[in-house]
């Protein structure tokens, strides 16, 4: 048998070791009910780490978001905290515009210096005007400008169907999202700001002598919630956006258009408790885990380790683990010199005949080419290898 078969007879019995079921034939189908269905203008329900959508209804359709629309607010101030451009400690001066506005309020004075910090609080867990009319106009100068950012970022996002026409979310002609951008959004701020998002989670804020709750009810009757935000205006209706953790999984859910204060928080429990029974969040590889070898060809070394680039992490069904099959395609030659990450082959996972995921294999280290003589002895056996494959 040649160099070529024995290679290819080892690939395959490594492939055969890895499979994570041990035949199709004897998978177990999971039955998932019909999601439940919602009194509301539109919703979605996503898994957090993946972004793997488990239930939605007119999740595309444009619709005024009312102060959801502080989300973006609060991610572009936080990306501002991040990228060192100001600190949470920095004063803002209070514009008599922020000041008048109408709505909730933080109850900020004109005239005053409120630091980044307390009117993030005020925005995220008041739902204050006031401190989101302040916060634009120090990070961009005037509202007018953030939202050219605002609409910059959500574009960045991939947020398509989304169009901002001031900082609040206040009543404007043309100012909507849909529920599949503001999952997005809720992704986004929770995975690029983690610290931040932790105010998400705060129940109460006193400031200016004022205590005021969080409008998010289910911070209060669920203590897997943590996060994110409530919207209400007459035309918008109630709508929350809301994401909790239990049992290693995170879903967001964002639900549009509902009757009540109540109705909100009642129809997002719905699809947090259909998630949470029906679904898993199952990582089933981590970066740097070695999954295969592969023979390379004129280089240092003779073998080079296989991995994947980032933790894969799948959503499944509850309990259908043992049901996945992992399979893995490796490049017929590989020759050096080849960089760590480089892509040589490709893993597939499928469940019940459904592909999940299909990923590059990269390698985990570098090889470095060999000398001339091994180069070329390398490169008289492959020509041979192929005349006889």
């Amino acid at each position: 048998m040649n160099t070529h078969s024995v290679l290819k007879s080892l690939v395959a019995l490594l492939l055969s070791s890895i499979l994570l079921m041990t035949s199709p034939a004897n998978a177990r189908q999971t039955i998932i009910p019909a999601p439940p269905q919602l009194a509301a203008s539109g919703y979605l329900l996503i898994d957090a780490d993946t972004g793997k959508v488990l239930v939605e209804n007119n999740a595309d359709q444009p619709l005024p978001p009312a102060s959801l629309t502080k989300m973006m607010t609060s991610y572009i101030v936080s990306s501002e905290i991040d990228g060192g451009n100001m600190h949470e400690d920095d004063l803002v001066n209070i514009s008599v515009k922020a000041w008048k506005m109408g709505g909730s309020k933080m109850f900020i004075r004109e005239g005053t210096r409120v630091s980044i910090k307390d009117l993030l609080r005020g925005v995220i867990i008041q739902s204050g005007n006031d401190a989101s009319v302040a916060l634009a106009e120090h990070v961009a100068g005037s509202e007018g400008a953030f939202v050219d950012v605002m609409n910059q970022q959500a574009a960045l996002l991939g947020m398509t169907n989304s169009q901002f026409h001031n900082a609040t979310g206040w009543p404007a002609e043309g100012h909507v999202s849909t529920a599949r951008d503001l999952s997005l959004l809720a992704r986004a701020l929770i995975n690029d700001f983690p610290e931040h998002y932790k105010l998400y989670a705060e129940k109460y804020f006193k400031y200016n002598g004022i205590n005021q709750p969080n409008r998010n009810k289910l911070l209060f009757r669920d203590a897997s919630v943590d996060g994110l935000k409530t919207g209400h205006t007459e035309e918008a209706g109630f709508c929350l956006v809301s994401s909790a953790r239990k049992n290693g999984m995170r879903l967001i859910a964002v639900v549009m258009g509902t009757r009540s204060d109540e109705a909100r928080a009642a129809e997002s429990q719905k699809l947090l408790a259909y998630g949470f029974r029906y679904f898993q969040t199952h990582k089933l590889y981590s970066q740097g885990d070695e999954l295969s070898a592969a023979r390379v060809w004129a280089g240092q070394e003779e073998q080079v380790k296989l991995g994947i680039a980032e933790d894969l992490y799948l959503t499944i069904p509850r309990g259908a683990a043992e049901e996945l099959e992992a399979k893995m395609h490796i490049d017929d030659v590989i020759k050096a010199p080849f960089k760590a990450g480089q892509e040589l082959g490709n893993l597939t996972v499928v469940l019940n005949n459904e592909t999940l995921v299909d990923i590059p294999l990269v390698a985990i280290s570098a090889v470095e080419e060999a000398g001339v003589l091994a180069r070329l002895w390398d490169t008289i056996k492959l020509f041979f290898i192929s005349l006889f494959s």
